[in-house]
């Protein structure tokens, strides 16, 4: 009987064994946009081809649109395993490590073209790895484009944001950015901006056009200055914890489709550009507003003040590089 009794349990251990073993690592991609943006069809995207490369072995689901953190708590609820992938903006990090706020620099890159040549570069790669303290890993860097300014006046020189209230992510950097043309600065969640535009809470935002296309912005703003003056990207993040958990194979596989995705999602992103900001003109719900080279020059020569003040948290050695992807 005793023999039974252990071959019986012996049995009930190797299959517990086996459902362990078989079942599927799980992951959880939460974001804070419409599926209809880069992020959102990368995400998309990166799913169908774990599905399709990975099937049986990781099971990705991905939230939309804050359905379960803001980018705000997203990190917090990584740290703890409740969510094990995630795409915040390059802002959000700020707390994690300071030389990522390079990306928030005004002025600093002159186009993607030049953000993209940065971030493959040396330099760009080693800053993947500076969470790492922090018990967070950089996985790649995803676009969304070149940000605008909308307000509910027209922006045309420096002295018209005067006294103006705009939403910023939260970051220091963003901060001084608008305190540099006498703007007041406000940290408020991407998913509060409709509401407090449309409220007149606040006056202004800044953004990609798939951004302010796609969260209907130009909808409440009667006005949209094509700036181009800072960088929109995000980093696809996850946790030492969880990521070094996995196989190696599988850790390399994951990243496989990973990188895939982003190639994708960064396409759709240098498309969406051009047609979003099309499709914004022709609603005639906005005004998009294009500035001349004196105009531009003189938001430069305001914000650019900003390099200096930030260039120790940062490192000067770091911006001079990221200026040197300009050429």
């Amino acid at each position: 009987m005793r023999l039974l009794t252990a071959a019986v349990t012996s049995i009930a251990l190797a299959l517990g064994a086996q459902a362990a073993v078989a079942a599927p690592v799980e992951i959880k991609f939460s974001h804070v946009v419409a599926e209809n943006t880069p992020k959102g069809q990368m995400a998309i995207k990166f799913k169908e081809l774990v599905d399709e490369r990975l099937a049986g072995k990781v099971e990705v689901s991905v939230f939309p649109n804050s359905q379960l953190f803001g980018d705000n708590k997203v990190l917090e609820a990584m740290l703890l395993g409740d969510v094990q992938m995630a795409a915040p903006s390059l802002s959000k990090f700020q707390k994690y490590t300071k030389s990522l706020q390079i990306f928030d620099l005004p002025f600093l890159f002159k186009d993607m073209e030049a953000v993209e040549k940065f971030q493959q570069g040396p330099d760009g790669q080693k800053l993947l790895s500076s969470l790492k303290k922090k018990g967070l890993i950089g996985l790649g860097y995803l676009h969304n484009g070149m940000k605008q300014m909308s307000a509910s006046n027209p922006l045309k020189v420096p002295s018209d944001a005067s006294g103006k209230k705009f939403r910023i992510m939260t970051s220091d950097v963003l901060q001084a950015q608008f305190e540099a043309v006498d703007a007041v600065p406000l940290k408020k969640p991407f998913s509060e901006v409709f509401t407090l535009l449309q409220t007149q809470a606040i006056d202004g935002q800044e953004n990609t056009w798939s951004n302010i296309y796609s969260k209907k912005f130009f909808e409440v703003q009667p006005y949209i200055t094509e700036t181009n003056h800072g960088v929109l990207d995000y980093l696809v993040v996850t946790s030492t914890e969880f990521w070094m958990s996995l196989d190696d194979d599988l850790r390399t596989e994951i990243q496989k489709a990973l990188n895939d995705a982003i190639v994708y999602g960064n396409g759709i992103a240098a498309q969406k550009g051009d047609s979003d900001k099309q499709l914004i003109i022709d609603s005639k719900r906005s005004e998009v507003l294009t500035l001349t080279a004196e105009e531009r020059q003189q938001w430069v020569e305001a914000m650019k003040p900003v390099w200096k003040k930030f260039e120790d948290e940062i490192g000067a050695d770091l911006i001079k590089a990221a200026e040197a992807a300009n050429n």
